[in-house]
């Protein structure tokens, strides 16, 4: 039988770790949080994260600017927040608004402080497989499979979406941990044939019922990243849940699984970071 991998108790678990650490630090690690105009979605992302720094005793900042702020005005707040010793972690909420280039952003965090381990150096750090931050989805997604004792050496791995926020790096990390990775996109001749052919399948294309319990072979492990919507509102992710579990041996549900993870992998990163910093 299936097992559902619980991302929201593992969350909690790290959560009482951390607040642990934070608690006999002479200075709390602090994290800004820069928000740029009124998207619902960010918004509601970025209180999630006040919410949990707040329980894990990490200072959160946050700047909210308007949707017709210029690039030039946040690149001169990111090159204050670089400055500044108190602030340990900066994080710029994407997407921007339009006009406002996110390579030109992320490229002008300072590299220890870049929590979301978008910059290229840090991708640099991560390729060559000595990294000082991981991307927060990515490595809450390896989190969830050592808490549950999966083995991914000698593992066919299939990443199935090629962003630079998940899928190139979740790549780059089971390729550490040895196992043998093949990357999928919309460009992908025959993609079933390909799924069905993995040991741990990890989707994040945002496309609702993608996975269909014909593209998964027995005893798979399914990592679905996606966050839909479906026709009444309810959340779901690329994978048709009830027809693709009883296949599984492991699989992430949608809530509950990943986003969880994602979330306290910031913290995470924030408590390394503050560690960087010279804080203990």
């Amino acid at each position: 039988m299936a097992v559902i991998m619980d991302g929201r108790a593992l969350a909690r678990s790290y959560k009482e770790r951390i607040a642990a650490q934070t608690a006999v630090m002479s200075h709390p690690p602090a994290l800004a949080v820069i928000l740029v105009g009124n998207d619902p979605a960010s918004r509601t992302y970025v209180t999630n994260k006040e919410k949990d720094c707040a329980e894990c005793g990490i200072i959160s900042k946050e700047y909210a600017l308007s949707v017709d702020t210029k690039e030039e005005d946040l690149l001169s707040l990111l090159e204050k927040l670089n400055r500044q010793p108190e602030i340990d972690g900066v994080l710029v909420q994407l997407p921007l608004p339009a006009g406002i280039s996110e390579d030109k952003v992320i490229a002008a965090i300072n590299p220890s402080k870049d929590v979301d381990a978008f910059h290229p150096y840090n991708v640099g750090l991560i390729a060559t497989g000595n990294p000082q931050f991981l991307p927060c989805t990515p490595a809450g997604i390896l989190a969830l499979l050592d808490a549950y004792s999966i083995e991914i050496a000698g593992k066919h791995c299939v990443m199935v979406g090629r962003s630079n926020i998940v899928g190139k790096p979740m790549s780059l990390l089971l390729l550490g941990r040895n196992g043998t990775i093949t990357i999928c996109h919309s460009q992908t001749p025959d993609l079933p044939h390909i799924t069905r052919m993995a040991d741990i399948l990890v989707t994040a294309v945002g496309r609702r019922d993608l996975i269909t319990g014909s593209m998964v072979k027995e005893g798979a492990v399914v990592v679905d990243v996606a966050m839909n919507r479906d026709e009444n509102g309810k959340f779901c992710g690329d994978v048709l849940f009830d027809e693709v579990m009883p296949k599984t041996s492991f699989i992430t549900p949608v809530p509950g699984g990943v986003g969880p993870m994602t979330r306290i992998m910031l913290l995470e990163n924030t408590l390394t970071a503050a560690r960087l910093h010279g804080k203990a």
